[in-house]
C-alpha cells in the first residue's frame, strides 16, 4: 500500500477524530491507590552487608517491617542500592530465617535449639575463661600491659560511630589488642 503525505495526513486525522468521537469530550477520573507505605514509621539505618555504610530507609507498621528502600538523603549511595542491600527486606521476611540460637555439641552432626540464656552464659563463660588462660599483665621487659592475645574481635559495618565507639570501649576493658573493622578489612 502506498501512502502519500496527504493520504497520511487524511487518515491520521480521521483516527483522531473517531478516537474523540468515541471516548467523548468528558475528562477521565483518575483514582490513585494509596501507598503500601501510607502511615508506616520510617526509621534511617545502614546497610548490614558491606564496609560501604549505605544508608536505608525502613518502613514498618505494627512492628513488622513492610519496606525497604535507599535513602536519598545519605551522603554515600544518595538513594540507590546494590542487589544484597535491595534484597534486604529478606532478612525479615524468609522462611529460611533461623530466629532462636542453635548450637551444636563437639563431635555431633547435629543442630539443637537452645535458650537465649544458655547461649549468652556460654559465650561469656568462653570469653572470661579464654582470657584468664591468656592475659598477661606483663610483657618479658617487665613493662605492665594488661591485656589477652587469646580473643580477636572484628566489627561490622551495621554499628554506627556511636556503637563502634561503646564497642571498643568495652573490648578494651577486657584487654583486647587486636580488634578490627569490616571497614577496614
Amino acid at each position: 500500500m502506498e501512502l502519500s503525505r496527504r493520504g497520511f495526513l487524511k487518515l491520521s486525522g480521521g483516527a483522531v477524530g473517531a478516537s474523540i468521537v468515541g471516548v467523548g469530550l468528558k475528562p477521565a477520573q483518575a483514582y490513585a491507590a494509596p501507598l503500601a507505605i501510607q502511615y508506616a514509621k520510617e526509621t534511617t539505618t545502614i546497610c548490614p552487608y558491606c564496609a560501604v555504610g549505605c544508608g536505608m530507609i525502613v518502613h514498618s507498621r505494627g512492628g513488622d517491617v513492610i519496606n525497604i528502600e535507599g535513602d536519598p538523603d545519605h551522603p554515600i549511595n544518595r538513594g540507590t542500592l546494590c542487589s544484597k542491600g535491595s534484597a534486604a527486606y529478606q532478612l525479615r521476611h524468609n522462611e529460611k530465617r533461623i530466629t532462636e540460637p542453635m548450637y551444636r555439641a563437639k563431635g555431633s552432626r547435629e543442630w539443637q535449639k537452645v535458650s537465649w540464656d544458655w547461649s549468652l552464659d556460654q559465650i561469656a563463660q568462653k570469653i572470661k575463661a579464654t582470657r584468664d588462660a591468656t592475659f598477661m599483665e606483663k610483657n618479658s621487659k617487665g613493662q605492665v600491659v594488661n591485656r589477652t592475645d587469646g580473643i580477636a574481635s572484628v566489627g561490622s559495618a551495621a554499628l554506627d560511630n556511636e556503637e563502634c565507639y561503646l564497642f571498643q570501649k568495652l573490648l578494651r576493658s577486657w584487654g583486647l589488642v587486636y580488634i578490627e573493622h569490616q571497614a577496614r578489612i
